[in-house]
């Protein structure tokens, strides 16, 4: 089952985002996928068809300044979480998405969360896969110094970072042929490499971070955390230890994973969704 890719207009912003359909007529809520840094929508390209096989239809955007989404000025986008919020509303608007689940990986994955965390009515089943989920996480070195005025406007302008971040995150090598989409728009232009300078030092984490620790702990819904055990950034033993603090929630460990789940293995990832979003409550 293929995935088709599209390009939604919301007001200023251009949304470029990939989606696969289940065959048939079919009762399932929708499921959106928002990835991490520094990545795109094409980390879910496996996870999309296996999720539409069960008669989900699966949608991942590439975030505002990712991807192939618009990569607009910071005088006229912020750049923050507030700012990524209002944008990530527009988008679901515009798509008609009034009831959903929702699954947010890694450290761009955290405005997702706060997105569920702000609209319980729309947002049915929740899953996080290691995203910083308390006010312990910090951001990994080779993601800060993206965010360093003149050593991040150098190093966010290098594809290679793509590379080093993806297989940084977990060990595995990513085959060059994914490699090349992943690098395709720093090649294209520059403008994908001042907005991750952006989204870096706009990340507010500290901030994000307290309001999803609060937040979860309130959640009235289904919720699963999933974690890469071999994540060198986002510590397991944290992601178990918070999830065992909140009842009713479920945490399923990936061994040999790393950061980015739905890139190092993705049939676990899918098996792990597809039971939490078919299990009855």
């Amino acid at each position: 089952m293929a995935n088709e890719e599209h390009l939604l207009e919301v007001g200023s912003l251009s949304w470029f985002y990939r989606e696969a359909l289940p065959k048939g007529n079919s009762d399932r809520l929708p499921v959106l996928l928002l990835h991490g840094l520094v990545s795109q929508s094409y980390s879910w390209r496996e996870v999309m068809p296996a999720l539409a096989e069960e008669g989900f239809r699966a949608i991942a955007p590439d975030w505002i300044g990712c991807g192939y989404s618009s990569k607009p000025d910071r005088r006229d986008f912020a750049y923050t979480s507030e700012a990524f919020l209002e944008a990530l509303a527009g988008f679901v608007d515009a798509l008609q998405l009034e009831r959903f689940h929702l699954v947010a990986q890694g450290f761009l994955g955290s405005v997702g969360i706060q997105y569920a965390l702000r609209h319980p009515d729309q947002v049915d089943r929740l899953a996080i896969l290691n995203a910083p989920v308390t006010q312990t996480a910090k951001l990994p070195w080779r993601i800060r110094q993206m965010g360093i005025p003149l050593v991040g406007d150098m190093v966010t302008q290098d594809p290679l970072l793509v590379d080093r971040t993806l297989e940084g995150g977990g060990g595995y090598r990513v085959e060059d042929a994914d490699l090349d989409v992943y690098r395709r728009p720093w090649l294209k232009s520059s403008d994908v490499g001042r907005s991750l300078l952006a989204i870096v030092q706009g990340l507010q984490l500290k901030t994000v971070t307290a309001e999803i620790e609060s937040g979860l702990q309130q959640w009235q819904h289904p919720l699963l955390l999933a974690w890469g055990m071999r994540d060198p950034w986002l510590p397991p033993d944290v992601a178990k230890s918070f999830a065992q603090s909140i009842k009713g929630t479920e945490f399923v460990e990936f061994d040999e994973v790393g950061h980015y789940p739905q890139e190092d293995w993705h049939e676990k990832v899918s098996s792990a969704l597809l039971l939490f979003f078919k299990r009855r409550f």
